[in-house]
């Protein structure tokens, strides 16, 4: 028997569906819900629901395929259709393993899911565990980065739609790479957002957009619409991980917030499931509580960005101190060591006081992701430069040993490992000229205020910004970009080949500063790091050097680096 059509839709006094052309009157529940049975209209069928007496069809605010876009109807999909190939595998924790960050649309320059199957060989062989994908939810136009995604169910048709994420997430099993997939519940994108038309989804807006009824009058169903879309990610795509966009946005004045009531329901998934399911929070307000189990008091997410590392390894390696740079300099030994550089102190930035101090004892360091680089790092600056635009290769090879070899959960953007030459720009397709124009004005606009002139700013609606933002492959096996992947491999291999360098134990890690040089104590083995302009001699017995970006010397008693170089040595 088919399935029948549901939709939320409390405040309209009738609904109708459309299926393939043909109408039908909805019947409404005491709960707001409205229900219909049409025979025969099982997968593949098209369908809408026409609200009150307008005549547009409107998409499933559930939908899990939009093959018209995000204006079009939405079209009955059956998940268990998919035949799975991962039956081996069972899943892993995020703690402490590599994760490769990358967008599809520009990860290969066919930007699809199947093109990106094609490069997950050169993941394994780089060594990472997880693949963080981000969003490839339903959006309007072709290209974009994913945020201003409107219907969070369906995927990306573009991309491959949701057959096409499902091979993808097969192959990065079957090659034994988890997945974590970006979502973003903070706000929907501004075109194709109908859900305010169907119920009281929203209750005011952010700086992206308009943003959820989390708290107020029929916010129990809004809660749900969350947490059943983050539940079928995990369950009907075979998805390891969930990385939460900007939770900082979601205004929740509840006892029980979303986020720990999403803990407990993946919770519950994942005792089912039997395999680990991870929540990752993005977090601007520096508080552990996010990752503070729910038994101590927290809302037990499992980890969380750390920009405060980003930004004091930033301005190590470059100097650059502008906008919310500025608090880092210098800050670079006392944010390794404890994760938040603002923990209840000074934000110039923000003019007033800012976080909350991590407790050593309690919370480990493999809670936090540490990165040189990631999406919005480097395309939310004005041309989207990459580090390697600023520092020499060598220099961010020091940064990469400091990250990898650090007791936090190491990030990269996809094109780090080998230095890629290629930006990563915003972008975005919106069919919508008006709306078009508006965001190509508005970013203009914003940089200008910074000094950059209108000419030097991409234009964001121009599709050579997506070419320019693709990664070309043929870098690889040349020159500097071979050289840089070799150490990134070797780094890679060596924090896994060597548990100490994982060792997520905040208490018991060391942090020095000697002769202009950070020396990290990582068990039995020291990693220095000489990020100074000249030569750094570290007071040091080392039995071996394990590896090393430039020759050093070795003494009976001392280790001497030259400038932008680290070593890895053992007692």
């Amino acid at each position: 028997m088919d399935e029948p059509f549901s939709v939320w839709a409390p405040q309209r006094s009738r609904v109708r569906l459309d299926v393939d052309g043909a109408r039908h009157e909805m019947a409404r529940d005491d709960r707001g819900w409205w229900h219909a049975e049409v025979p025969g209209a099982g997968p593949g069928s098209d369908y809408a629901f026409l609200l009150d007496d307008d005549e547009t069809p409107l998409p499933d605010p559930r939908s899990l395929w939009q093959p018209q876009g995000v204006h079009g109807p939405s079209r009955r999909y059956e998940h268990r259709a998919y035949e799975w190939g991962d039956s081996a595998w069972t899943g892993r924790p995020v703690a402490g393993r590599v994760i490769y960050e990358l967008h599809i649309g520009t990860f290969t320059p066919a930007g699809t899911f199947a093109g990106a199957a094609e490069k997950l060989d050169h993941l394994v062989d780089l060594g990472v565990d997880f693949v963080e994908v981000l969003p490839v939810n339903a959006f309007d136009g072709v290209a974009g980065w994913g945020y201003d995604g409107v219907l969070w169910g369906a995927t990306h048709e573009p991309y491959g739609g949701p057959d096409g994420f499902k091979r993808f997430v097969d192959a990065c099993h079957q090659r034994g790479l988890g997945v974590i997939l970006d979502v973003v519940y903070n706000h929907l994108g501004p075109s194709g957002a109908y859900l305010d038309r169907f119920g009281p989804y929203f209750a005011g807006k952010n700086i992206w957009g308009p943003t959820l009824n989390l708290d107020g009058p029929e916010s129990d169903e809004v809660r749900r619409y969350v947490i059943d879309n983050a539940l079928g990610w995990l369950r009907d795509f075979h998805i390891d991980g969930l990385r939460l966009d900007a939770v900082h946005a979601l205004v929740d004045t509840r006892a029980t917030h979303l986020l720990e009531e999403l803990a407990v329901a993946v919770e519950v998934l994942s005792t089912g499931l039997g395999r680990p399911l991870s929540l990752i929070a993005e977090s601007d307000l520096n508080d552990p509580r996010h990752v503070t189990p729910r038994a101590a008091g927290g809302l037990g997410l499992d980890a969380q960005w750390c920009d405060d590392i980003h930004h004091s390894l930033h301005v190590a390696l470059t100097g650059e101190t502008s906008g919310y740079y500025a608090d880092f300099e210098g800050a670079l030994p006392t944010t390794l060591r404890s994760a938040f550089f603002h923990a209840g102190t000074w934000s110039s930035f923000r003019h007033r006081t800012h976080g909350r101090p991590v407790d050593p004892l309690t919370t480990p360091g493999h809670r936090f992701l540490a990165y040189l680089q990631n999406h919005d790092q480097i395309g939310n600056r004005a041309t989207g430069d990459r580090l390697t635009a600023t520092v020499s290769t060598a220099r961010l090879l020091c940064g990469a040993a400091l990250v990898f070899c650090s007791p936090y959960t190491p990030m990269l953007f996809m094109g780090e490992e080998w230095a890629a030459s290629t930006p990563w720009q915003f972008f975005a397709s919106f069919p919508d000229q008006e709306l078009a124009e508006a965001v190509r004005t508005g970013r203009r606009r914003e940089f200008a205020e910074h000094g950059w002139g209108e000419s030097e700013v991409p234009d964001p609606m121009s599709p050579t910004t997506v070419e320019a933002s693709t990664l070309d492959w043929s870098e690889p096996a040349s020159g500097d970009h071979r050289s840089v992947l070799e150490t990134y491999r070797a780094l890679i291999s060596l924090r896994r080949n060597h548990p100490e360098l994982a060792d997520p134990r905040l208490d018991r890690f060391i942090v020095q500063e000697i002769d202009g040089c950070l020396l990290l104590h990582r068990g039995s083995l020291r990693v220095a790091v000489n990020l100074g302009t000249g030569p750094a001699t570290v007071p040091l017995r080392a039995k071996s050097v394990l590896l090393t970006s430039e020759a050093v010397t070795t003494g009976s008693d001392s280790l001497t680096l030259p400038p932008n170089t680290f070593a890895v040595a053992g007692l």
